[in-house]
């Protein structure tokens, strides 16, 4: 009864069964989906924040209005 055994699994999946049952199964599955919504969204909103910041920056070129003679006191 090697770890490839389809048989292997069926008895694993039973014995898990048994001792968590189906109810705790399914509420630990619904939680697992409801992380996983929540951590895509999150990375849908951060991709857009940071598309709207890109959009929001000034040019980085030298700032021609100052001049930066190093004469000021």
């Amino acid at each position: 009864m090697g770890l490839d055994s389809i048989w292997h699994w069926l008895v694993v999946l039973v014995i898990v069964l048994l001792v968590f049952g189906t109810k705790k199964l399914r509420n630990a599955g619904g939680d697992l989906g409801h992380a996983v919504r929540n951590f895509k969204e999150a990375m849908h909103e951060g991709n857009k924040d940071s598309k709207d910041a890109k959009l929001d920056l000034p040019s980085s070129g030298p700032d021609k209005n100052k001049g930066d003679s190093g004469d000021e006191a």
